[in-house]
């Protein structure tokens, strides 16, 4: 039998929640207040199109030497401690709350706008083994809310790659290179990505180049987190 909505917020209130980083109070949050609040911010000003601190807020000078394929960069929090935690916990603990939680937070800032959503994919033999794609998750709420079409079925990752992280910074570029397919014609649309992390931008810069070969007109990468450069 389904739980409404008035009975949801009584049994929230009765058995509060625990926060998933301190294990304090959370109400019928997924975090406490201060748990929320600490969650480390990215620097300002940032690059439009990578998304890492520049004086100014202008175009860094990686971007303007070597221009990504894609053409800007939204993100939310530095990927760090415990940003990491809350991610892995919903890619590797099936903690899918977290990706209305992480939507939630992309929502309450600045974002983009575009023709439609296209979530980063995985190989299938990824998706197989973790048995969803997170950033599907992360984009069903973005969609409804922004009201715009999710993109789930037109591009394809042909290449089960090794993990991103698992490589030197200058590794993951050729790790990624062909990667990616699309079937659908993106003419003159301006496609938002999501994603989880952005790290070196390698496999987003990859995907941003495929769906420009597929007529795409804008590229722009919406991600919860971007690691900054050591």
């Amino acid at each position: 039998m389904s739980i409404s909505k008035g009975m949801r917020k009584v049994i929230s209130a009765v058995l509060p929640q625990e926060c998933l980083l301190c294990g304090g109070d959370a109400g019928a949050t997924l975090l406490c207040a201060a748990c929320g609040d600490s969650l480390p911010l990215l620097p300002q000003p940032l690059c439009p199109v990578c998304a890492l601190p520049t004086p100014g807020g202008g175009v860094c000078g990686n971007c303007l030497k070597s221009p990504p394929a894609y053409d800007a960069t939204f993100a939310v929090w530095r990927y760090g401690f415990p940003v990491d935690k809350l991610i892995q916990a919903l890619k590797y603990e099936h903690r899918l709350a977290l990706a209305g939680f992480f939507a939630s937070r992309l929502l309450a800032g600045p974002h983009p706008g575009g023709d439609l959503l296209l979530p980063l994919v995985l190989s299938a033999a990824r998706l197989r083994e973790r048995g969803f794609n997170q950033a599907v998750e992360i984009a069903r709420p973005l969609a409804k809310a922004l009201g715009l079409p999710l993109s789930l079925h037109d591009c394809a990752r042909t290449r089960d790659t090794a993990t991103q992280a698992s490589l030197p910074w200058k590794a993951r570029r050729r790790n990624v290179k062909n990667a990616f397919e699309c079937s659908a014609d993106f003419s003159g649309k301006s496609v938002v990505v999501i994603d989880d992390v952005m790290t070196t931008g390698a496999t987003l810069d990859e995907f941003a180049r495929s769906l420009k070969r597929h007529g795409a007109a804008r590229v722009t990468n919406w991600v919860v987190a971007r690691a900054l450069r050591d």
